[in-house]
């Protein structure tokens, strides 16, 4: 007899579940009935950390969804202002959202004339997740912790540099607020992007800098950067040996990236939590917790409430940062 005709008891079981969950996602999501899809903007290539966050839950989030389509669009260009423009302008009715990053709060420190405010034109929805940032150095670098690279850049601050992924970045702005709170100078050199940074710090032209751990976890496992210090507030679980800066003696070095579903402003509350209701079981599914994991991400799946007090002290942050390290809009 064919195998395919056979059904075990737990067969039948997971059938029957997965009939009650349905059930509830139709009751629950009305609207993700109709036959339209539910675009997610991305500010950023394909590719991208935030890509990849946003694209490990389509499928899932498209079965939360009642099994409305779920497309993700990217849109790169001018920084990331293009793609948050189609968010903000899009028509408040749910069909159009965006995944956001800390960049989209830096806008108004680097560009000039914004034609939006990150807070006031967007309904935040949930910080998804964060990604842990590292501050790394080249392979040979002579510091192997926050104290030593504090004290070389206090007795030598013309001789080491730090790269970004460009002016104004998170990455940017994470290392000067290092400087910042530790009273030291290095010089900044920019880079168009996270991968030619990563390739001139192994190369030795750069000495240290701030990145995410997405970024790099294939170089680090290879030994062809060092690691000084986590900047998250808690160690990370995956790399448990790597210290925090807080437990180095630096307690205000706090920084992480994250990422963020928001709509354009208006959204409806019932539009706002049925999409948080959404995104937290697709996020919670086993397969994109492990994709998470294996990226080097951290679900959070923080409330619509505290996602906007969240946004808007994050704005705050960083607009003082860029003004202390004096960046001016371009």
């Amino acid at each position: 007899m064919p195998a395919h005709r056979f059904i075990t008891r737990r067969t039948l079981v997971q059938r029957s579940l997965a009939g009650v969950a349905g059930l509830w996602l139709a009751t629950h999501f009305p609207q993700a009935q109709a036959n339209t899809a539910v675009r997610f903007i991305l500010p950023l290539s394909a590719g991208s950390g935030v890509d990849a966050i946003a694209r490990s839950a389509s499928q899932a989030l498209s079965e939360a969804l009642g099994g409305k389509a779920v497309v993700v669009d990217n849109q790169p260009g001018a920084g990331g202002v293009i793609g948050t423009q189609g968010i903000v302008r899009a028509a408040p009715d749910g069909a159009t959202l965006g995944f956001v990053s800390n960049n989209h709060v830096i806008f108004p420190s680097v560009v000039k004339n914004l034609s939006f405010d990150p807070v006031a034109d967007i309904t935040p929805i949930s910080i998804v997740c964060t990604s842990p940032l590292l501050l790394v150095a080249r392979a040979d670098f002579p510091a192997n912790n926050l104290q030593e690279l504090q004290a070389l850049l206090k007795k030598s601050p013309d001789t080491y540099n730090f790269g970004s992924s460009g002016n104004g970045t998170i990455l940017h702005l994470a290392a000067e607020q290092f400087l910042q709170l530790t009273g030291t100078q290095s010089t900044h050199v920019p880079y168009r992007g996270t991968g030619p940074l990563v390739a001139d710090m192994i190369g030795g032209q750069v000495d240290w800098g701030v990145i995410a751990l997405p970024a790099i976890r294939g170089q680090l496992e290879a030994g062809r950067l060092k690691v000084l210090a986590s900047c998250t507030p808690e160690p990370i679980a995956s790399f448990p040996n790597i210290p925090t800066a807080i437990q180095q003696g630096y307690p205000d070095y706090v920084v992480e990236g994250w990422v963020a579903v928001v709509g354009p402003k208006g959204l409806s509350q019932d539009t706002v939590d049925q999409m948080y209701t959404a995104l937290k079981h697709a996020y919670q599914q086993p397969s994109v917790m492990e994709a998470m994991d294996k990226q080097g991400n951290t679900v959070t799946l923080h409330p619509p409430a505290y996602t906007r007090e969240y946004i808007a002290s994050e704005r705050q942050k960083y607009d003082v940062l860029a003004k202390n390290a004096g960046l001016t809009p371009q």
